[in-house]
């Protein structure tokens, strides 16, 4: 079976810090690819690189971030060199963003109609009556109830579950062929966060578009993704398929991360925990840059950098696997 050509492409992706006493490098040869119509998870401690991947992809990065190396490319095209004008024309047409607070992203001055039709008007050839129209639908198709009504209202008179689904609205607004969701469903109720989930695989079998979902709740991922990498200190330790990296993880930090879950069918009264902390930007260790908090670790680790390889039915960056590989029958 083929493998449907990528919607997006990093490849090597370097976005650095300048600062007083050096550079700061936080995203280091970063690479993966997101199908049409598929669910990529990105899943990490705080700190790890993940939003900030998805700020690179939108053009996004707080100065005096910037990216200094490697290519982003949506559908063919390349993205990350365009001027600020024809990035802002791509941003919210072909990408669409959700972002943790809905209300950083709200206008609390606007109706959320006024800033739908805006968005609406921007990007697609609509006039005010027809723009207001398909405002009122994209409210509907979130799960915002009476949309007629609620498209009059301010931000502040919606619940934190339903300014998100006007954000998500937000997001759908041009149609886009790439969604990055960063965190969208921090802070809802366990309900709420299921309808959210619902909506975005709802959008990509709908529409075909390919989500980035950015998140530190595995329950999240194994509902919503079909893929999911795993990030530590700005670069994937492992990636592949959920039900993969979940059962049978092979890098030691996802292993740590998965046995941090409790298990319904267990019984068990401490959890396990990784010790230590993830590296701050100016003190990443050299070689992998997990050594210092891995029970594997030899040698190897903290000379040199693994690169992601064949790990069974995943990819990892770990010399573990290559000793597991040289090792005979």
């Amino acid at each position: 079976m083929l493998k449907p050509p990528s919607l997006l492409e990093v490849r090597d992706l370097v976005v650095e810090f300048p600062a007083r006493r050096g550079t700061l490098r936080a995203l280091d040869g970063l690479s993966f690819d997101i199908a049409p119509g598929e669910i990529l998870g990105v899943v990490g401690e705080s700190g790890a690189g993940k939003s900030l991947t998805g700020a690179a992809i939108i053009g996004l990065l707080e100065p005096p971030g910037r990216i200094a190396g490697g290519q982003i490319r949506l559908s063919g095209q390349r993205i990350d060199n365009l001027p600020p004008a024809a990035l802002r024309r791509i941003r919210g047409r072909r990408i669409g963003a959700i972002f943790q607070d809905p209300l950083t992203s709200l206008d609390p001055l606007y109706t959320v109609g006024q800033q739908l039709v805006e968005t609406l008007r921007t990007h697609l050839p609509l006039d005010e009556r027809a723009a207001r129209a398909r405002a009122v639908e994209l409210l509907r198709d979130t799960g915002i109830p009476a949309p007629e009504a609620r498209i009059d209202h301010y931000p502040h008179q919606f619940s934190g579950g339903m300014r998100q689904r006007v954000v998500i609205a937000l997001a759908l607004a041009g149609n886009p062929e790439l969604v990055i969701a960063d965190e969208p469903t921090t802070a809802l109720d366990v309900s709420i966060q299921a309808q959210v989930i619902d909506l975005l695989k709802r959008l990509c079998k709908e529409q075909g578009a390919a989500v980035m979902l950015v998140t530190h709740d595995m329950g999240v991922i194994a509902e919503a993704c079909d893929r999911v990498a795993v990030m530590y200190a700005g670069r994937i330790v492992e990636i592949g398929a959920v039900r993969d990296v979940v059962h049978a993880p092979a890098h030691p930090y996802t292993v740590g991360l998965m046995s941090s879950i409790p298990a319904m069918n267990e019984d068990r009264e401490r959890l396990a925990q990784i010790d230590g902390s993830m590296p701050r930007l100016d003190a990443i260790p050299v070689g992998c840059a997990f050594h210092p908090r891995c029970p594997h670790a030899f040698e190897r680790c903290r000379a040199e950098r693994p690169v992601l390889s064949d790990a069974g039915r995943t990819r990892a960056a770990c010399w573990l696997v290559d000793a597991a590989a040289e090792r005979p029958a």
